[in-house]
């Protein structure tokens, strides 16, 4: 019975680590973000989940986010003071042309927002939350186009800087380790993936969630 737990629990480390050194890259990573704990590649990340919280290519995110920057549309006043049209092109010039115009108007307001409520410094909006995940993450959502779903987005992502986050391991990176068949206990994928970064694990197995060939690729 030890034996058969030893396998398994070989077999799982083994996946787990194929996943994470093949499919390791977070959204931040893949969209150029140098994540710090710093104004603007915070807000960054903001427009990133926003963008990843469609109904679309994850790929088509990052490039509409890439292009927003290029755009010098790079923190929350710069944003809010934007034309809207112009956000508007730069989404379409990332692909991200079936809800540019939502979009655009989403960005334009969440910008007002956080320029005026935490004065473009989302360092604000984490001590409002004094240390507890839940506010923090229903604070995110008080942020135009960013639900339930981008929220998570930005937490599994920003736990690399936040540590008070991590380890964040939402719904839908729990889907990627059933699909793997790894256990769904956030405590034991954590055990299972080492020194891993929480923030690596958790965008591993959320590839592995939005890709059957991701999980093809290591099981």
């Amino acid at each position: 019975m030890n034996a058969a737990r030893d396998s398994g629990g070989s077999r799982e480390s083994r996946v787990l680590h194929e996943l994470i050194e093949a499919h390791g890259e977070t959204f931040a990573e893949e969209a150029g973000i140098p994540l710090k704990d710093t104004p603007q590649p915070l807000y960054r990340l903001l427009v990133l989940s926003v963008l990843l919280s469609a109904r679309i290519r994850g790929s088509v995110a990052v490039a509409a986010a890439r292009e927003l920057y290029d755009a010098g549309l790079r923190d929350a006043r710069g944003m809010a003071g934007s034309d809207w049209q112009d956000r508007v092109d730069a989404l379409g010039r990332g692909g991200y042309r079936r809800y540019d115009e939502r979009t655009a108007t989403q960005l334009g307001d969440g910008a007002e927002l956080v320029a005026e409520r935490w004065g473009g410094d989302l360092r604000r909006l984490r001590r409002e939350a004094h240390g507890d995940v839940s506010t923090l993450r229903e604070l995110l959502q008080e942020v135009p186009g960013l639900g339930p779903a981008g929220a998570d987005i930005f937490l599994r992502e920003v736990q690399h800087v936040w540590p008070e986050v991590a380890p964040y391991l939402d719904a839908k990176t729990l889907s990627g380790a059933e699909r793997l068949g790894l256990p769904k206990d956030p405590g034991r994928l954590v055990e299972l993936a080492g020194d891993t970064e929480p923030d690596t694990l958790a965008a591993a197995l959320v590839r592995a969630a939005l890709d059957k060939k991701v999980v093809e690729s290591v099981t």
